[in-house]
């Protein structure tokens, strides 16, 4: 780690994820200016929302191919152009194709940002992992919130989505000025054999998290990207909820590392999963100022499901190397892309029920919103079931896993 400023590679990685974030949340804040102008239903923007989600696990796969050969440095560069590329496509577009593809070129960016910067954070703090992949995580959260608040001054200063969107170029600029010239580790401190990598994902325990991976993602991811949609009429700001359930993420995120210790990774996910299936029990029937206290809850809930599983394959299949964190987010990335059409076309079809028997428009989405997260609640509790299996054999895995500090 000659002549290697960690600092900075950390700041950028950071800097990278807030773009990734900031793309999710200003997305999901002109869900109802794209319904308004283009006349896209709840299916259409489910599409568009999930082109993202595909773009992710390409670069990430790819990404995590190629990574032990020419470190992170390349892919964070790919990252940038794919970002400014979307950004400046998403600007531009005046129907529905031009969406899809620039949304897309979005998904390619944030895959490659975290191909990038979870193998690269493994490796500098090799000894300390989940504790500071949670912290990378942080600007997820992180993001979302700089981006709900802003998307929600914009939309009251009456700027155009456009615009909301163009503000993301700025970070976009400042990661790329923070990579320039940086010298990057490659691979020194995780498995680079990619045959050692394939083999040690073919294992009950990687697929088995696999699973749990495509669980995860879509309840926080799914429920993220259609909060606008879901709580729209529920009587508290869709953005300003999103804005404090990111919030309170971020926080949890940042100091997750004594919580890790104590329970272990296995600990914090059994108890995420219970803790975000009673939040979601609780959405779906809130109005009001229960929203807020649900969402809290549902915040706790998911806040270190991402990071954490990443965490998880890094320490218990560290064999899996780069490979491995980038087949487990992708594929997390890639189920929730084909839930969101689905969780759309819920949308859609309780709307519709709910107009024929009579009630107003209004009255309408907020049932609509209810009944679909009444259905994404199933999820979490699914995991409950299988997080409980981990937790049951949690001492035979803890000899498989990778040393760390405590």
């Amino acid at each position: 780690m000659e002549n290697i400023n960690k600092n900075r590679l950390f700041l950028a990685s950071c800097v990278s994820l807030i773009v990734t974030a900031m793309t999710f949340a200003l997305r999901a804040g002109i869900m109802g200016e794209l319904n308004v102008e283009f006349g896209f239903n709840d299916t259409q923007l489910g599409w568009m929302n999930s082109m993202a989600f595909y773009g992710f696990p390409v670069s990430m796969i790819i990404g995590g191919l190629i990574y032990p050969k020419i470190g992170p440095k390349p892919i964070l560069w790919v990252a940038f152009i794919c970002h400014l590329l979307g950004l400046i496509l998403t600007i531009t577009s005046k129907s529905f194709i031009p969406l899809l593809v620039s949304t897309f070129f979005i998904g390619l960016a944030n895959g490659a940002v975290e191909a990038a910067c979870n193998p690269l954070i493994a490796d500098m703090y090799t000894t300390n992992r989940t504790t500071m992949l949670n912290k990378f995580h942080v600007w997820f959260p992180g993001g979302i919130v700089i981006g709900a608040l802003l998307g929600e001054l914009m939309g009251n200063m009456g700027l155009s989505w456009q615009i909301q969107i163009a503000i993301m170029i700025v970070p976009t600029l400042i990661y790329g000025y923070l990579i320039l010239g940086q010298k990057f580790p490659k691979a020194e401190n995780i498995e680079a054999n990619i045959g050692q990598n394939v083999k040690s994902m073919f294992t009950p325990l990687f697929i088995f998290m696999l699973i749990c991976m495509g669980l995860t993602a879509t309840t926080e991811l799914g429920t993220g990207q259609f909060i606008e949609r879901l709580l729209g009429q529920a009587g508290a700001p869709p953005l300003i909820i999103l804005a404090i359930v990111t919030g309170l993420m971020a926080v949890g995120r940042y100091f997750a590392g004594p919580i890790v210790h104590k329970f272990n990774p296995i600990g914090v996910l059994f108890g995420s999963a219970i803790i975000a299936s009673i939040a979601l029990f609780l959405l779906s029937s809130a109005t009001g100022a229960m929203v807020y206290v649900a969402a809290i809850l549902f915040s706790v809930g998911v806040m270190y499901f991402w990071p954490t599983m990443i965490g998880f394959v890094s320490e218990y299949n560290h064999k899996t190397g780069a490979l491995g964190m980038s087949i487990i987010g992708g594929f997390g990335m890639l189920i929730t892309g084909i839930s969101l059409p689905k969780i759309g076309q819920m949308l859609d079809q309780q709307r519709t029920q709910a107009l024929e028997s009579g009630v107003s428009a209004e009255a309408a989405d907020l049932v609509a919103g209810q009944a679909t997260l009444g259905n994404i609640m199933w999820l979490p509790v699914i995991l409950i079931g299988l997080f409980g299996m981990l937790f049951l054999m949690r001492k035979k895995l803890e000899e498989q896993r990778l040393k760390q500090e405590h």
